[in-house]
């Protein structure tokens, strides 16, 4: 096999689980309320839920969701899909067809790379200097030696990828996430997050330095990223067609993966047994019966 393909199929590898990683945090950092709608039901949530395209709601879970404007939330749910069926999906689709998926894999690690800074500001706001620390160096680095991000070259120095947005920061210092709510082009939110998303856009660090979104640079990095985002986002739409219940499933996953998100921050993370530890072993016996004392 030629070295150039085996490169590309390293890197392919190598970055194959990237596009599960955006959810709506990164789209608020981005700066980008349009492409907020993208994140109705980000691969990110359907791999760490377990989606396989039946919905996870149940009664109990449709009874203790908090919830109260769920017939607006539901019509408003109804309009975000039509409208991305109508136009963010052809868009999408086409791109992924023209596209090979090593060069969308590049694409992907840039758009994550511009959200690094906001990583950054809510690691400081959380009290966590060396991980924000550790962010910075990252950005830095795929930033200089990694191209502006096209390649996740930290990653490899022992510098995984951390998220963080406001809406986790409020919930490290306590406040409780609220009403359930699902805005068109914005997507599932609850209170605090939606609260916490308006701080990702108008606090994002890149885009503030750039001059907004009115800047070619702004403009060129709102597309890329909604095209990026939906292309990443297909295989959870895709599964949410054959749900039971789209909207209950949409809820439900949103739900758990910020509480999941919220408990990551304050380390008040669930233990689970190690299923591969080896069982104990049995104490040693004598292969011969003990003979009878005189």
């Amino acid at each position: 096999m030629p070295a150039c393909r085996l490169r590309s199929t390293g890197l392919n590898d190598q970055d194959n689980g990237l596009r599960h990683r955006a959810t709506g945090r990164r789209i608020a950092a981005m700066g980008l309320a349009a492409a907020a709608s993208l994140a109705t039901f980000s691969p990110a949530l359907a791999q760490e839920q377990g989606v396989t395209g039946q919905s996870v709601g149940t009664t109990a879970n449709v009874e203790a969701a908090n919830d109260p404007l769920e017939g607006f939330n539901r019509g408003s749910f109804k309009l975000g899909m039509g409208l991305d069926h109508v136009i963010l999906a052809p868009i999408a689709h086409g791109y992924m067809a023209v596209t090979p998926r090593v060069v969308r894999n590049r694409v992907s690690s840039a758009v994550y790379n511009l959200g690094e800074p906001n990583t950054v500001m809510n690691m400081v706001l959380q009290g966590k200097p060396k991980q924000a620390m550790r962010s910075t160096t990252r950005f830095v680095v795929n930033s200089t030696v990694g191209v502006l991000g096209l390649f996740d070259v930290a990653s490899k120095m022992n510098l995984p990828r951390r998220d963080s947005d406001f809406g986790q920061t409020f919930g490290k210092w306590g406040a409780k996430p609220g009403a359930y709510l699902y805005v068109p082009l914005m997507g599932p939110l609850n209170v605090r997050d939606g609260v916490g998303r308006v701080l990702d856009i108008v606090t994002d660090p890149v885009s503030l330095y750039v001059g907004g979104l009115s800047t070619d640079f702004g403009k060129a990095r709102t597309g890329v990223t909604i095209v990026d985002v939906r292309s990443n986002a297909d295989p959870a739409f895709q599964a949410l067609k054959d749900a039971a219940d789209p909207y209950v499933t949409t809820r439900s996953a949103y739900t758990q993966y910020r509480e999941a998100f919220i408990r990551e921050a304050t380390g008040d993370a669930e233990v689970l047994p190690d299923f591969d530890a080896p069982p104990p072993e049995a104490p040693p016996q004598d292969a011969s019966p003990a003979a009878p004392k005189p």
